[in-house]
């Protein structure tokens, strides 16, 4: 398995540098302190794919604001999402209070649609979604991300949160890689 992880990074393209991607999430963070400014929002991070996004993301915002994660996921290791699994919830009561989500990508928008419902299942009074990256598919998707780093076109991704088979979240950029069934 560790051969086919280094060799898939290896062959990958870098699509966006760490310089580059650092620029989008400042510019996010100056968009969410204007927003969020007086709110007193959660910040709730996606697990596994949003760590590395809110890490960067939290020292950037300047308001008072509280922390708790959720893990929801479609894609458990695997390069192709299934159905959504609810592996954790948050512990902080989410009733009348402002969410910020904060995601590594808006893909299909499947998860983050899913997670925004509930948010407001839960009584929160407004829910925001950050993703460092939309991935432009030529179609809709359920949920738009209010703030977002970069576009990207439909490759499959790893790097800054994003993984290939559970491997390679750590990359210092975002690459696209060459699945093995790819031409």
């Amino acid at each position: 398995m560790l051969d086919e992880i280094k060799r898939t990074q290896a062959n990958a393209e870098l699509l966006h540098s760490e310089q580059e991607i650092e620029a989008a999430l400042d510019s996010m963070a100056v968009q969410i302190n204007t927003t969020l400014a007086d709110s007193n929002p959660i910040v709730l991070c996606v697990i596994n794919g949003g760590i590395v996004v809110a890490g960067k993301l939290l020292t950037r915002l300047t308001m008072p604001l509280n922390v708790d994660s959720i893990n929801a996921s479609r894609y458990r290791n695997q390069t192709a999402g299934g159905a959504i699994e609810w592996l954790f919830e948050p512990r902080m009561p989410l009733d009348g209070r402002v969410v910020l989500v904060v995601d590594d990508i808006l893909d299909e928008g499947i998860t983050l649609a899913a997670i925004h419902q509930y948010c407001l299942e839960k009584g929160a009074t407004a829910v925001y979604s950050a993703v460092l990256l939309d991935k432009l598919l030529g179609h809709d998707k359920p949920i738009r991300a209010d703030f977002v780093g970069l576009e990207v076109a439909n490759h499959y991704l790893f790097g800054y949160g994003m993984d290939y088979k559970g491997y390679l979240r750590n990359a210092a950029g975002i690459y696209a890689c060459k699945l093995e069934n790819q031409d």
